[in-house]
């Protein structure tokens, strides 16, 4: 065997597959996996030889974990460094998410995307939007930082809601056929640029504008594709199993593979009621529905504050929203439509202002409310708590973040167990105190979730966070610890592994993970951040 770049020796291997873990060598050459020699000193035989060698003995060696949800879509051009995610193992994002990103745009939809979504990433005042297409965008990945890339891979799902701003704008009702062909070919050449499917945000306007005769449409041209569906759909609250089955039949309907979008069942209504989706789920899939999922091990969501609103009341775009808000009269009814009937926007329910966290604004004049909740504020100020949350979405135009405290670990727990789940962070990385979700999911599950509650297997639970996902993505060489395959890779400690964020200090890195790789190269070397820059765009593959 020639000289490996790189031998890693006596480790546990966690190939990604569920499969037993294994103790062997593993080389690498090239960015890819040249040789696994099982149980390599026991055995006495001919050990590989590398220009490195390196002692992994006690620790665990597993595929790259891949994000199946993530919002770094402007985080990966803006910080070479990353760490949120590389210090995690995660060697693959999946951006695109919810039906609004960045791509494809024209001039007037870029700065309504911008405004829609800068709670989510901020206004993206530091970086230079020279791309409008689907192709352009993940071009601009592969460039990342003066031609050397970005931190990690990154895969992008086209958004539903940017082609519907795009074909019809913000209003509520059901396109025309002339926009209906215009948005096929926008999701159509979105995919034939590398995009691996599409995305949707059935509570986020305007997508959620679209009726369920215009989603089968776009799915059938994902389908066509080879690309998956991912949505989130129109409730995760009073209507959240009937949003389900929407979602399932909508796909089943247009022959399109399905990933439901951070499938948690939260809020009251919702307690003790995971079994009723996962049975969902079975039946489809015992029907030959190509189905998974991907949930965040944590009990409480995160998203903008400007999200609850009833969606007649986002209608037309953020400039509209901000004028209905000033006004009194309309200010009323939405308050009314908030509190009382319970929006859409905050999926059905009445929402509970004391569960409203506000995580992060984009006016540092602002920062008192962050890490308040409405009702507290509120109550500083004397004042109702639908007069604080109207303030700050009128004086923050819209950017605050928010946390909301409506979910329930029991269900949790059983959804991680299911054979078709998958991890995702939603990590928004954006705001002074984002979720922990953002800087820890990963090693959260393999810490809390493995080690100490052992709801799932060390094998179980990588296989849910590589080899599962890669399935879903169709990567043809990621995903798995195989002869062949990319050498993106991470090293952990399962005695020590564990997330370093909380809540409190939302950016604290995870301990107990020496070494991760992407491409052969490493990007986390004895617990720190190299200046590796090996991440680029993963386009679909036919």
């Amino acid at each position: 065997m020639d000289l490996a770049d790189l031998v890693l020796q006596d480790v546990d291997v966690a190939d990604g597959s569920g499969a037993p873990a294994y103790r062997a060598d593993v080389a690498v050459k090239g960015g890819r996996i040249v040789a696994i020699v099982k149980e390599a000193a026991a055995a006495g035989c001919q050990r590989p030889r590398g220009t490195r060698e390196l002692d992994a003995e006690g620790l665990v060696l597993a595929p790259g974990f891949i994000d199946m949800h993530a919002h770094s879509d402007l985080a990966l051009l803006r910080d070479p460094d990353h760490s949120a995610k590389v210090a995690q193992g995660v060697t693959l994002e999946v951006v695109g998410q919810d039906g609004l990103s960045y791509a494809p745009v024209d001039d007037r939809t870029l700065a309504e995307v911008r405004g829609t979504i800068t709670g989510w990433n901020g206004h993206g005042d530091d970086v230079d939007f020279d791309w409008r297409s689907v192709g352009e965008y993940l071009d601009r990945l592969d460039h990342g930082f003066d031609g050397e890339g970005i931190a990690v891979n990154a895969a992008y799902l086209v958004p539903q809601g940017t082609v519907r701003m795009l074909a019809v704008g913000w209003e509520d009702r059901a396109a025309t056929p002339r926009e209906l062909d215009r948005m096929r070919r926008l999701v159509a050449d979105g995919l034939r640029e590398g995009a691996v499917g599409m995305s949707s945000g059935l509570t986020y306007t305007p997508g959620m504008y679209a009726r369920d005769s215009e989603l089968t449409a776009l799915c059938r041209v994902v389908a066509e594709h080879g690309g998956y569906w991912c949505p989130h759909h129109r409730s995760y609250g009073a209507g959240a199993l009937k949003a389900y089955a929407e979602m399932l039949a909508v796909a089943r309907e247009a022959g399109c593979a399905l990933h439901l979008a951070h499938a948690t069942m939260n809020f009251s209504e919702n307690e003790g009621k995971a079994p009723e989706l996962l049975a969902l789920l079975d039946e489809a899939l015992a029907q030959g529905s190509d189905v998974t999922l991907d949930t965040y091990p944590y009990t409480p969501g995160c998203t903008t504050l400007a999200a609850l609103l009833p969606s007649w009341a986002n209608e037309g775009g953020p400039e509209a929203v901000l004028a209905r808000l000033r006004d009194e009269a309309t200010a009323e009814r939405v308050r009314h439509g908030l509190e009382v009937v319970g929006s859409d926007g905050c999926h059905g329910v009445p929402v509970d202002w004391a569960t409203i966290e506000i995580s992060g604004v984009n006016d540092p004049g602002l920062g008192a409310y962050v890490g308040r909740t409405v009702l507290e504020s509120a109550a500083l100020r004397g004042e109702e708590p639908w007069t604080t949350a109207r303030r700050l979405l009128v004086e923050d135009r819209l950017g605050p973040t928010i946390l909301q405290h409506v979910g329930h670990e029991e269900n949790v727990r059983t959804i991680m167990r299911h054979r078709a789940h998958t991890g995702g962070s939603d990590g928004i990385l954006h705001g002074a105190k984002p979720h922990p979700r953002a800087y820890g999911t990963f090693p959260h599950y393999l810490g809390r979730y493995v080690r100490e509650l052992g709801v799932l297997t060390l094998e179980e639970c990588v296989a849910h966070l590589t080899g599962g996902p890669a399935a879903r993505l169709r990567l043809p060489d990621r995903g798995l610890v195989r002869e062949g395959y990319r050498a993106d890779l991470v090293l952990f400690d399962p005695a020590t592994v564990a997330a370093g964020s909380t809540f409190a200090a939302p950016r604290t890195l995870p301990t107990g993970i020496p070494h991760v790789l992407i491409d052969g190269r490493f990007v986390v070397e004895d617990g720190r951040r190299t200046d590796v820059l090996a991440g680029r765009a993963v386009r679909r593959t036919a």
